[in-house]
């Protein structure tokens, strides 16, 4: 249930404009964006978790398969712009869970490409 609570909307341009995609449950892990045709097109998003807002956490990644560069948000909050990250129109695969991942446990994942139990797996 710990996901249940999570939502989070990606959207192409800055300032949550543009092409805009939702998901309104956490648990996911998105091999490759191409499958949603989002690939390195990610510029903005509002993450939150409805029950407790500082349980979630959303892992971006440059290339697929949780590899490459990263960056990580802990927490509900709103980017207006991942180029203030140096991200801007670079993710490729990402990770969202309604709890706190742990900075080994990302290292994990990105060493072995597999997402933490109990998610979603969307490949392409």
């Amino acid at each position: 249930m710990l996901n249940a609570f999570v939502r989070l909307a990606l959207w192409a341009g800055t300032g949550f404009t543009g092409r805009r995609i939702l998901f309104r449950r956490g648990g996911i892990a998105i091999r490759d964006l191409r499958a949603f045709r989002f690939n390195n097109l990610l510029s903005s998003f509002q993450l939150s978790n409805v029950l407790n807002r500082n349980q979630v956490t959303l892992v971006l990644f440059s290339g697929f398969n949780f590899t490459g560069s990263y960056r990580v948000f802990r927490g509900s909050q709103s980017v207006r712009n991942l180029g203030s990250f140096n991200f801007n129109n670079v993710t490729s695969s990402l990770i969202l869970v309604g709890r706190i991942l742990s900075d080994s446990e990302i290292e994990r994942i990105r060493s072995t490409g597999r997402p933490p139990r109990g998610v979603v797996v969307i490949r392409q």
